[in-house]
């Protein structure tokens, strides 16, 4: 293999994507032309307006919602914290306990974590070996007051497929039982774009996306919140999003999110053929090439795009910089703390050392990337592995 130097590789597309150039012209095109305020009842303020419905057709239309349950953010933190914490504010009455999993975003984990200081009971389940939450633990953790399962659909470091349409029935099994204040949240910014969604084959009341992960710009995202659900409002001031959240909508964003929302939904098969390909071929070529290395999560239930590989006797963040001054973008669990390096939580939820933990890597690829560039990165890490382990003494240790 020809080792090319210079070349640069991002495989970090599940931290954020390129914004792809058909939503950029979409953008722009909103930057310029339709600038009016949508709350304005002038020409200019209904055309602004007009563009917020079609971008809400579009995101409804990717998850198989209803154009009125959709609620505009600024991104998916947002909207995680306007569903559990929103939920639960409006829900008190009715109990004051939370179900959610180990391995959350720390947009929810935050929240839940918030919530407990308020006086509120979370239960956080195990995911395991292969990182999936189990059912019959959802079941077992269930009580009557408890008023919001909150779990992800696929995890952001490991690629895990949750079995929410399984906890949804659950949810609709209870709710035919007489618990009528019981609701679903999952966490889908992984995941759309990337796998089909479809919120009432999910059973899930409420569901969190992000553009910038589906390769439109940073700061816009969105809720869906099934008709009828009841959210105590984060943001006061104003009566935009049916007065689910108050502010003056960012249009230019929100066009580019509807944009890249068509382009995923048309484009998803073919996407997540080529981006498993490109995975495959990276994994096979990592097992045949390096020793010693643990492949993280499920095998078959994980998102097409993404690789967590943990290799042994080295840390994740070395390796990181490693493959970064040779021109690839990767991302570990790990991360830097006053300078101590803690070991990844997610990782560390699968059950494995601290040392397997600490030499994570997350690898996700995207639609912009080529076997090129897989040749390319597979070179650089093997390098990169024989240089730090020759300069670790867990390897010598070991031997």
């Amino acid at each position: 293999m020809i080792f090319v130097r210079g070349r640069r590789v991002y495989l970090d597309n599940s931290a954020t994507t390129p914004v792809d150039p058909r939503v950029a012209a979409a953008m722009a095109r909103a930057v310029t032309e339709t600038f009016g305020n949508a709350s304005s009842v002038h020409g200019f303020g209904q055309q602004a307006r007009a563009a917020i419905d079609r971008a809400r057709r579009e995101v409804a239309a990717l998850v198989g919602a209803r154009q009125n349950e959709i609620v505009f953010t600024s991104g998916g933190t947002e909207a995680n914290n306007l569903a559990i914490r929103g939920l639960c504010e409006a829900a008190s009455a009715h109990g004051r306990h939370v179900i959610t999993s180990a391995i959350e975003h720390p947009s929810v984990a935050g929240v839940c974590a918030q919530l407990e200081k308020q006086g509120w009971e979370v239960t956080r389940l195990p995911v395991y070996q292969n990182g999936l939450v189990r059912i019959e633990d959802v079941s077992q953790a269930l009580r009557p007051d408890t008023v919001l399962i909150t779990i992800m659909l696929a995890n952001n470091e490991i690629g895990t497929i949750q079995p929410i349409r399984d906890i949804g029935a659950l949810v609709r099994e209870r709710r035919a039982a007489g618990q009528r204040y019981l609701w679903l949240h999952t966490d889908a910014v992984q995941a759309a774009g990337r796998v089909p969604l479809n919120v009432d084959e999910l059973g899930c009341d409420l569901l969190t996306i992000s553009g910038h992960k589906l390769y439109a710009p940073k700061g816009v995202g969105a809720l869906y919140v099934r008709r009828g659900v009841r959210l105590h409002v984060q943001n006061v001031g104003g009566h935009q999003e049916r007065e689910r959240r108050a502010g003056t909508e960012n249009v230019p964003g929100i066009v580019a999110f509807g944009e890249a929302a068509k382009l995923a939904r048309e484009e998803l098969v073919e996407r997540a053929r080529h981006d498993r390909a490109l995975r495959d071929k990276f994994e096979t070529e990592v097992r045949k090439r390096i020793s010693d290395v643990v492949m993280n999560g499920d095998r078959e239930q994980r998102l097409a795009h993404l690789s967590n590989i943990s290799f042994r006797f080295i840390e994740g963040e070395g390796l990181l910089i490693n493959l970064d001054l040779e021109g690839v973008a990767v991302s570990t669990g790990s991360a830097c703390s006053s300078g101590t390096l803690e070991p990844s939580p997610v990782i560390r939820a699968l059950g494995v050392d601290d040392e397997l933990a600490r030499g994570s890597i997350r690898f996700s690829f995207g639609k912009d990337n080529t076997e090129a560039d897989v040749d390319y990165a597979v070179d650089v890490l093997v390098r990169a592995v024989e240089r730090l382990r020759a300069l670790s003494p867990l390897t010598l240790v070991s031997h």
